[in-house]
């Protein structure tokens, strides 16, 4: 709801397709200048106490939001300022939230447990934005915003309910320099992750965007208003649900490096057949698909790290994750923003479906080599929960391939 109404709140400012994109990148953007601090802290300290302040924080913002937006002072630079506080505030809390999962759950539930949370997720990103499209069309921005705010208030008590086991305290205590290049140089030295995050920063970089330009499709391309937007964004939200759900059958991860390729390439057609759509429920149900798609790829992709990674470096690692899923999408919706004002809004959703699909194609190729240095990884964490063997940090040279899985 806070994302379909903010959106329509600077669209109806503004008027700008530019200023869409920027308003997305200063939300999104501390997250990729941040996370590795906040994966740090989170290896650092307590990820349960972490996860607790920054929902807090949270739940201000959008009150503040909305308190401006209801009472007729709100401006764009108001926007702005909370949208960036809400994106540093997501840079300690996304590394920590995503490294807390292992902790509740263990190793074993890991799979289903990121499904089910994505589950969770689109299923509020499905109901969420149709419900805003009715409220932003009846009574404004405003109580979206506050609606969103007040909602922390069932989050955070769940938080102080729990009752998680403490992890085992650190043994050495170094230079926070040192332990955030831990984090980059595990992923830059094991080729399967450095893959997997690579295509993960070019879908968000050149695919993601899309959702920042809706407004422009339901206002200048489907000649609709705010309902058709919250409905566009609810059929994108479904798919994900459902692609959320179809992951959490799964019991393991074997298959998953396929399910990465083929979903990639998967988001980029659909994006390429949305932009191509002129009718309302065609544009609506080709979403589908493409939300489908991309939760496919991203959870299956955080699935595979975090099998793949120590515990000790667990924050650090999805610090980056975060970077390139999080991070790497407010530069593209400002370079999306920014040409969807000169070659048109579909123009823009097209070339950003094809380098979907380019790069799928290109991790695809390189599959059969990586599986096996995956396979390494993930049998060593299953094993010993601790460290891999320095051999299946290399490059994969030399390592007869097997043809299973």
């Amino acid at each position: 709801m806070q994302s379909v109404a903010e959106s329509w709140l600077v669209y109806r400012l503004t008027g700008s397709a530019a200023l869409l994109g920027a308003a997305s990148f200063v939300s999104q953007a501390p997250v990729f200048f941040l996370a590795t601090i906040g994966g740090t802290v989170a290896d650092r300290r307590k990820r349960h106490h972490i996860i607790i302040a920054t929902q807090t924080i949270s739940m201000i913002l959008p009150l503040i939001l909305g308190t401006l937006t209801l009472t007729a002072h709100v401006r764009v630079w108001h926007v702005f300022v909370l949208a960036g506080c809400l994106g540093v505030v997501n840079a300690f809390d996304v590394p920590a939230r995503q490294a807390f999962l292992i902790e509740m759950v263990g190793r074993d539930d890991l799979i289903n447990a990121i499904a089910l949370n994505s589950s969770i997720v689109n299923a509020a990103r499905f109901a969420g934005p149709a419900v805003a499209g009715i409220l932003v069309a009846t009574i404004g921005e405003g109580w979206c915003f506050l609606l969103n705010g007040l909602s922390y208030i069932a989050v955070i008590a769940g938080l102080l309910m729990m009752n998680v086991p403490a992890r085992p305290a650190a043994t050495r205590k170094r230079d926070a320099l040192i332990e955030t290049t831990e984090g980059f140089r595990f992923v830059l030295q094991t080729r399967p992750v450095r893959a997997l995050l690579l295509l993960v920063g070019i879908v968000s970089l050149a695919g993601l965007p899309y959702s920042v330009l809706m407004p422009l499709f339901a206002d200048s391309v489907l000649h609709a208003g705010p309902r058709v937007l919250g409905m566009l964004i609810a059929a994108s939200g479904f798919g994900a649900l459902c692609g959320a759900l179809s992951l959490a059958t799964r019991t393991g991860v074997r298959g998953l490096g396929r399910w990465v390729a083929l979903s990639a390439g998967t988001f980029g057609i659909a994006l390429i057949l949305f932009a191509l759509s002129r009718t309302v429920w065609l544009s609506a149900l080709l979403l589908i698909p493409a939300g489908g798609a991309m939760i496919v790829q991203m959870a299956s992709t955080n699935t595979l790290i975090q099998s793949m990674v120590p515990d000790a470096l667990r924050g650090r690692v999805t610090a980056v994750y975060s970077m390139m899923f999080m991070g790497m999408a407010p530069f593209g919706a400002l370079f999306a923003g920014w040409l969807a004002g000169r070659v048109g809004a579909p123009e823009t959703v097209i070339f950003g479906g094809v380098v979907c699909v380019g790069s799928a194609i290109v991790f695809a190729i390189r599959l059969p080599t990586l599986r096996v240095v995956a396979r390494q990884l993930i049998v060593a964490q299953e094993l010993a929960g601790g460290d891999p063997p320095a051999e299946v940090t290399d490059q994969g040279a030399g390592v007869p391939l097997d043809a299973s899985g």
